[in-house]
């Protein structure tokens, strides 16, 4: 039996780029906020690791356009040992909740909202979720992303409940 089947992988990939849109819609964002999340607009690719029971090569593309209302609507994809995983979301600072905020959908059926915080010249998301596999079994999962001036890198843990069972995944993305 595999612990970690397609769709527990595509969950994990979905992670991989969960930091990638926000749900709410911004209103009066500070400027220099907005043009923070503007300059990451670009095509991006990455190529990094999962490891868990095996160790598999992740390749994403990612494509982060000029949205709505000073958002940065996203779209990406990545594939993973045959299996694909395309992603959707906005990326907003809500000024309500003065923070910055990213959400997702993928068909994987994960969704996720991030917060993130400005660290330096770049953004920080961090996510923290509960979810089941294909199998109903409870996993946690949690993902860090940072945004630099020329670099997006995203590490990613998936993490049975059950039996403390995990894989993680590493990978940089670059223009």
């Amino acid at each position: 039996m595999t612990i970690f089947g397609p769709l527990s992988r595509c969950v994990a990939l979905a992670g991989l780029l969960v930091s990638m849109g926000a749900a709410a819609t911004p209103a009066f964002a500070a400027p220099a906020d907005v043009a923070l999340l503007k300059s990451y607009i670009g095509e991006w690719r990455g190529r990094g690791t999962l490891t868990g029971a095996d160790t598999e090569t992740v390749v994403c593309r990612l494509s982060l356009k000029e949205g709505n209302n000073d958002k940065v609507n996203y779209s990406g994809r990545c594939t993973l040992a045959g299996t694909n995983l395309a992603i959707n979301g906005t990326l907003a600072y809500v000024d309500a909740s003065r923070r910055f905020e990213a959400a997702m959908t993928s068909n994987a059926t994960f969704t996720g909202i991030a917060v993130g915080q400005k660290r330096g010249n770049g953004l920080v998301f961090n996510l923290r979720e509960r979810d089941q596999d294909e199998e109903g079994k409870e996993m946690g999962i949690s993902a860090n992303i940072t945004l630099s001036s020329d670099a997006i890198n995203v590490s990613f843990e998936v993490v049975y409940i059950a039996t403390g069972e995990s894989m993680r995944a590493q990978v940089p993305f670059s223009k």
